[in-house]
């Protein structure tokens, strides 16, 4: 065996279960690791010391960035992943994004653009692609067991409200501020395009009231969730729904109806897979009650837990794809399905801006679709949208007083939750 990749993690935080995968894994090493929180790098030596390796870390990305790696794992804030993708692209290093895979539909051509030119490997880390049950949905629709997919639903319900002085540290400019609805789209439709193996055309964007409780601690959308009703190329329809709806735990539910049958995650216990499959006669079949496997690499796969060993598959396909083996090409999520999952998002709150109505949704692997959105760089974030900035609910930016914040980062000094 040759020397193992070289790949450097950004983001010490989001980033550790995938600094855990590298710090153990056969065909690659945890080579450096950048984060502007000190504690969260005295982590990593702890990490290296306890595996026995070296690795670099930085306060500074542009110390980082010059360090000597094959890859890097983008685990940064979420909204700022696809500049740094697109650098690291054209300086020939393979790229591993976090969720999401760009901000505006100007930074998604950038972003397949970058890819297209640069030769490198593009795998997006989504990991709800890769957990137990959604992978063995995707398994399932692909040997044709439920037949064509005419339904699917995503839902992925987690209530940040607590947690929010430890997420946004009181920091008004926070991207988890200034989110809205639809943005965090992925963990709910990334299953759904996955499983089904197929591309968003259509998107009907909605947004449910805002809460005044996650409204005081300084979120502008309120704490609101987001539906995406979604026409695929076949003329399915699918459901997404995600955000912070009062539900514990919270909720990664999925299904998936086809021609010949359909299946349905458990609702209170993701361990389990409801698969029904009809028979020869209309209406008639078998509904199994079933505990999904780890069917790709299995024994390596147990060794890692992060969100159920989902986070080890992800960084695990990357590699692979960077190696040229066929799990890793097969399995590993790449920039244009990447960017099909993100837009949804995007493009469900021009919808909902608008009055709730279908909008298109290109398929940018097209060139000639791209022209369009080339400049297009509308989103709630005033850095990067200038003059298309948007407001954060469709009633428009809620005033907010800094005593909101600083009670907020309190908390967040102070080691506490919300409540």
């Amino acid at each position: 065996m040759g020397e193992k990749l070289k790949v450097g993690v950004f983001g010490a935080s989001r980033g550790k279960t995938m600094m855990d995968v590298l710090a153990k894994h056969p065909d690659a090493r945890l080579a450096a690791v950048c984060d502007k929180y000190r504690p969260l790098l005295d982590e990593v030596k702890t990490l290296a010391a306890e595996n026995g390796i070296e690795v670099a870390v930085y306060e500074d990305f542009e110390d980082f960035f010059r360090h000597d790696m094959d890859a890097v794992v983008l685990a940064n804030y979420a909204n700022e992943h696809a500049p740094f993708a697109v650098r690291l692209l054209h300086s020939g290093r393979h790229v591993l994004s976090e969720v999401l895979p760009c901000e505006t539909m100007a930074q998604a051509i950038e972003l397949i653009e970058a890819v297209e030119n640069s030769g490198k490997v593009y795998a997006y880390a989504e990991n709800y692609c890769y957990m137990d049950h959604t992978f063995e949905m995707w398994r399932r629709v692909e040997n044709g067991e439920i037949g064509e997919v005419n339904y699917a639903e995503g839902e992925y319900v987690h209530d940040c409200s607590s947690i929010w002085p430890r997420i946004t540290y009181g920091e008004r400019g926070h991207w988890r501020n200034q989110l809205y609805s639809t943005f965090y789209c992925t963990h709910s439709v990334g299953p759904i395009l996955t499983v089904t193996g197929r591309r968003p055309v259509q998107v009907v964007g909605f947004e449910t009231p805002q809460d005044e409780r996650t409204l005081a601690l300084g979120a502008l959308a309120g704490g609101c969730a987001g539906i995406e009703i979604i026409t695929l190329d076949n003329g399915a329809i699918a459901k997404s729904i995600h955000g912070g709806l009062k539900r514990e735990p919270g909720s990664i539910n999925y299904q998936v109806y086809g021609t010949k049958g359909m299946m349905e995650t458990e609702r209170f216990d993701a361990s389990r897979l409801n698969v029904y499959i009809e028979g020869g006669k209309l209406c008639e079949g078998e509904l199994q009650n079933v505990a999904p496997e780890k069917f790709v690499s299995p024994e390596l796969a147990k060794r890692y837990s992060g969100h159920g060993g989902s986070d080890f598959y992800a960084t695990h396909f990357f590699i692979q794809k960077i190696l040229g083996r066929e799990e890793g090409i097969k399995y590993s999520i790449d920039v244009y399905r990447a960017v099909d999952m993100g837009i949804c998002g995007i493009l469900a709150y021009r919808s909902i801006l608008n009055g709730n109505v279908p909008v298109q949704v290109p398929n940018l692997r097209n060139k000639e679709e791209r022209g369009a959105y080339r400049h297009d760089t509308a989103c709630t974030n005033p850095a990067v949208a200038g003059e298309q900035l948007l407001p954060a609910y469709h009633t428009g930016n809620p005033d907010i007083p800094d005593g909101a914040y600083e009670r907020v980062r309190q908390l967040w000094l102070d080691g506490k939750n919300a409540e």
